[in-house]
This record gives C-alpha cells, sequence and structure tokens, in this order.
C-alpha cells in the first residue's frame, strides 16, 4: 500500500514539474533575456546584435541585454553560453568561428553543433575586397597578377585568425591560385592605419567598418563579396564579375540556444526573429549597415553550420591555412 502511495506522489510531483515547464515555455519570456556575443562591442557581429535585442525587448516587454565576452577568437563566449541553463533566457549570437574554430582553433569544453540548439540563421555581412590606395592596383586582376608574379610578398590584413578578414582572403586565395602574407593586428586601428600608409596593402573586410574610408578615399574598394552588386557601392563590382567566384560570404550571424532548451522556445524566438528582420526599417538598416538578411527554420542554420565547418575543414587538408 505504501509504496502505492509513493508511486502517486513521484507521479503527481513529475505531472506538476511538468505543468509548471509547459507553463514557463507559454509565458516566455517573463524575465531579462541575456544575449552572449563572443567578440568586442562596435564590430559588425556586435552592431546587428544590438539592433536586434533593442526590438526584442520592445516585442517581449523584458529587457534583453547583449553580453560581450570576447577572446580565444569567439570560443570563450561561445562555450559560456554553451553551459547556460537550457531555459532561453541565455542566448548566443554567433558568427563564422563557430564553423571554423572546430578546425582552426578546436575547443575541449563545447562542440558547435552538438551543444547548441540552432534558432535562425539571420544573415551574412558584405564583404569587400579593398587594397591600399598608394597600390597601383585598380582591379582584382591587378592584385592578383602581382601575387603570381611575386608569390607571399603582397601583405594582407585581419584582426586574427578565424577573424572575417582572414577566412574571406584565404578563401580569395584558393580560388584564385595566389598566396599572400597573413598580418594579423590585435586591434582594428592599427589594421587600418597600416592599409592607410601602404605597408599593409590588402584588406578584405565587412562593410560596416569599412564604408567611411572607401567613401572619404583612405581605402579603394575593388569589388565586394557575394551574389549581386550592392547600392552603397554600385559602381563597384562583384568577385565574381572579377574573375572569382566565391559563392557565399565568409561572415554570417545566428542564433543558438543551449542544447536542450524547449522546442516551443526555440520556435517562438525564430518566429519573432523573421518578424523583425522582416521590418521595412530593419530592411533599411540591411542595406545601409551591409548586411544580406536571410531567416528561415532552425534547421537551415543546422544545415548551414554543417556545410561551412566542412568547407573549412576540406581548405585545411588542402593547406590553405599554411
Amino acid at each position: 500500500m505504501r509504496s502505492k502511495w509513493v508511486g502517486a506522489v513521484v507521479a503527481l510531483t513529475v505531472f506538476l514539474g511538468l505543468e509548471r515547464s509547459a507553463l514557463a515555455q507559454q509565458d516566455y519570456p517573463n524575465r531579462t533575456v541575456k544575449v552572449v556575443i563572443a567578440f568586442s562591442p562596435a564590430g559588425a557581429i556586435d552592431i546587428l546584435g544590438r539592433l536586434i535585442a533593442d526590438r526584442l525587448s520592445t516585442m517581449w516587454g523584458q529587457q534583453v541585454i547583449v553580453e560581450n565576452r570576447p577572446g580565444a577568437g569567439g570560443n570563450i563566449g561561445a562555450a559560456a553560453a554553451a553551459q547556460a541553463a537550457p531555459d532561453g533566457y541565455t542566448l548566443h549570437f554567433g558568427a563564422q568561428t563557430l564553423s571554423t574554430n572546430p578546425v582552426l582553433a578546436p575547443s575541449t569544453s563545447f562542440n558547435p553543433e552538438t551543444s547548441f540548439e540552432p534558432i535562425m540563421l539571420v544573415g551574412t555581412a558584405l564583404e569587400i575586397f579593398s587594397v591600399a590606395p598608394s597600390t597601383p592596383y585598380k582591379s582584382v586582376q591587378d592584385v592578383i597578377a602581382a601575387a603570381k608574379a611575386n608569390p607571399g610578398k603582397l601583405n594582407y590584413a585581419s584582426v586574427g585568425i578565424g577573424s572575417s578578414a582572414h577566412l574571406a582572403t584565404v578563401l580569395f586565395m584558393d580560388v584564385a591560385g595566389i598566396k599572400m602574407q597573413h598580418v594579423p593586428y590585435s586591434q582594428m586601428s592599427q589594421a587600418y592605419a597600416d592599409v592607410f600608409s601602404g605597408r599593409t596593402e590588402i584588406w578584405f573586410t565587412t562593410a560596416g567598418g569599412s564604408l567611411p574610408h572607401i567613401n572619404s578615399g583612405k581605402v579603394r574598394a575593388l569589388a565586394v563579396n557575394g551574389p549581386s552588386r550592392t547600392k552603397l557601392l554600385p559602381d563597384v563590382p562583384t568577385l565574381a564579375e572579377s574573375g572569382v567566384n566565391m559563392k557565399n560570404e565568409s561572415s554570417w550571424y545566428g542564433f543558438f540556444a543551449p542544447k536542450g532548451t524547449p522546442k516551443p522556445i526555440i520556435d517562438k524566438i525564430n518566429r519573432d526573429l523573421q518578424t523583425i528582420i522582416d521590418r521595412p526599417d530593419m530592411r533599411e538598416k540591411e542595406l545601409a549597415l551591409g548586411y544580406r538578411f536571410i531567416g528561415g527554420p532552425p534547421e537551415k542554420l543546422r544545415d548551414y553550420l554543417k556545410s561551412e565547418t566542412e568547407k573549412w575543414e576540406a581548405l585545411e587538408k588542402k593547406g590553405a591555412f599554411n
């Protein structure tokens, strides 16, 4: 008799726990949500992440705050987000490093494909292949010709291994069949200073940081990466038009949640993110800041992460990062 009573109590406890969990999901969010970004403030991912967080705050009637956790090429922030409680109150706005770090800087504390629930592939960033204005290069083919004539002599800037500039240039070199020298900088300002002076010739960066310098003449834009030209630089051809078809942009951004986050919460965030990026004011920001919104279901981000990781693995096996 006592065992039946104990069993009934256990069953009731489990039932009540499930009920509370279901109610919590229906009421989500009912407190502050934190979005972890694994990079410093003011970069392309931080700007977009804060725009979206602000609009989620208004939509949900709850604070959505951004926490910057830079370090180890994005691994520190990603690991912190992956290890958070899977309740929807800690999210990760991740970047392309989730597909490159398993190849270039593996972490033992998390696995991008198994430690997260994908929510949405928000978009990519417009990338601009540019050169120092003091160089003689007026086209992408000029750069390729110079690099072929002097292998390893041209320098290209980035803010470190796995950064968007590093990845984009590695892919560019592989497609173009050339070799240039990587010059990693610890600060974006240092990289720009050397490009302005001509000490470093090549700068393959996202539009958000480089457009003001291109418009002022401090940097010369030769091509944009992506499926089409941009209204921001209508006279600048695409890389494909310039004879170097790199297909996807190297810089991408997506929302993730810790593994085990309930599907109803994942689905709600996905729907709300889609609503936000489809709004006219966000479409204006998309153009002005040089993003390309994508959206879609969580499975799209899962498949994209997998295919991007496989792409960088293949390049690493070819020795493209050496």
